[in-house]
């Protein structure tokens, strides 16, 4: 899965429809006769989203500006990758020269052949040595570079500092283990009039999704180390839901409603009625904007459990039929339009300031080294949020291990939907019998494929 957005208000954007002609979207045309390299990229914002559909059309025409040689075309709609026509669209020649992905789908689109291989081409990104090397890694399969990083986050718990000091708690030391989230959950849910201590989803695969983030979180991990067999009937996965069993009908502290999903416990925090629910930072403006939070209330602190995170992102990977001068323009743009610290759609805080967009959330937080302390100073410069709030966040996450999602993602996530809506749903569910099943579902899927 991904999380709900960037920096901004919007979600993920930008898929050329299957409507269009392989020379409108794809890259059987370099438009080289013409003196000039032609790429088409996606993910660009839709009209609707104003602001920045007007950041992305500027810094694209200052592009072209610096570039006379490069003319780039750039497709919308929404979202950025539909997971529906994304195989389609790559298979029949429609995908753009330049296009979007999730992290979990580099290896994918290795394997169906249909990836340009920009390693002989990588040394021209000036920006590629300063990116986190695990999140280059993702793009990277059997040695060769396929893609680059854009933007990443990690889980983490998002948590109500208002509602702490009611329930007697200090919210400058939120839970760093799950035996603390029930203990603090249980006293935020004493507090009455409908307070709900700790919420998690339970639905449309989002279940599936956060059950894996706490697993991650006590060291576990839902397939084997060679991707072959579940790893979900563990002690692990067993204190996973026995967890949420106890603070759900021990402690009553989930409250009653439950096959949540993210809209509704959004909706819960931004009325001030929740505790905790695990999140990335991009949830904390899409909390003010959308759902009537406030900055000041809403903290973020690592994952419980101090061993691991699930992390994702995206990222931008070439099309195999990309000419060698698109390819290297492609990798000029990217620099431009993303990976420059401090500038670009996402590194202009500026920028983003002046047009009352969040700055100073913790991540996206791609760079290391000088290109990190840079934007970080430029963040930090032009911060209009509470940065002291996200502090515990970006000092715990330096422990953790960063783990991206398993393969076959959603389908592995709609059966541990099921495992968690039960545990939620049923007093007596039997976890012993639900991780068993939930094994011999996911071991038919990855023997699949």
């Amino acid at each position: 899965m991904r999380s709900t957005g960037f920096r901004r208000t919007f979600a993920a954007l930008g898929v050329c429809s299957l409507a269009l002609t392989a020379s409108a979207c794809g890259s059987s045309d370099d438009d080289s006769s013409s003196g000039k390299t032609r790429i088409t990229v996606n993910c660009e914002p839709p009209k609707s989203a104003k602001v920045d559909r007007g950041f992305f059309e500027q810094d694209v025409a200052a592009f072209e500006k610096k570039n006379p040689d490069i003319d780039v075309v750039a497709h919308d709609a929404f979202p950025c990758q539909d997971p529906k026509t994304f195989d389609a669209k790559l298979a029949g020649g429609q995908m753009e020269d330049v296009f979007y992905t999730y992290f979990t789908d580099a290896k994918h689109v290795v394997d169906i052949n249909q990836a340009a291989d920009l390693t002989p081409y990588i040394k021209e990104l000036k920006s590629y040595d300063t990116i986190q090397k695990q999140l280059r890694d993702i793009y990277t399969v059997d040695g060769k570079i396929y893609g680059v990083p854009r933007t990443g986050y990690s889980m983490g718990l998002i948590y109500n500092r208002k509602l702490f000091e009611k329930a007697g708690l200090d919210p400058d030391k939120p839970p760093t283990t799950w035996e603390e989230v029930r203990a603090d959950a249980k006293k935020i849910a004493a507090l009455g009039g409908g307070t709900v201590g700790y919420a998690d989803y339970s639905a449309q695969n989002q279940g599936g999704w956060h059950f894996t983030a706490e697993m991650y979180s006590q060291g576990g991990d839902v397939v084997s180390a060679d991707g072959k067999k579940a790893a979900v009937d563990t002690p692990e996965g067993h204190a996973v839901l026995q967890n949420l069993h106890d603070m759900r009908w021990s402690d009553n502290s989930m409250g009653s409603k439950q096959l949540l999903v993210i809209n509704d416990v959004q909706q819960m925090m931004g009325s001030g009625k929740l505790g905790m629910y695990l999140s990335a930072p991009d949830n904390i403006p899409i909390l003010v904007k959308e759902k009537g939070g406030n900055y000041k209330d809403l903290a973020l602190a690592p994952m419980p459990g101090g061993k691991g995170t699930l992390i994702g992102g995206d990222g931008y990977m070439f099309n195999k039929h990309d000419t060698p001068a698109q390819i290297r323009a492609g990798l000029k743009w990217l620099d431009h339009m993303f990976l420059t610290p401090g500038s670009g759609f996402l590194g202009d805080y500026a920028r983003a300031k002046k047009n009352d967009a969040p700055v100073g959330l913790p991540e996206p937080r791609l760079f290391t080294g000088a290109a990190d302390a840079k934007d970080q100073q430029v963040k930090k410069a032009n911060a209009n949020v509470p940065v002291e709030n996200y502090q515990t966040f970006l000092d715990g996450n330096q422990q953790l291990q960063m783990k991206i999602e398993p393969p076959n993602a959603q389908q592995i996530y709609s059966v541990l939907d099921g495992t968690v809506s039960a545990v939620l749903t049923k007093k007596d569910a039997n976890i012993d019998q639900l991780l068993k099943e939930a094994s011999g579902k996911i071991d038919s899927i990855l023997a699949r494929g």
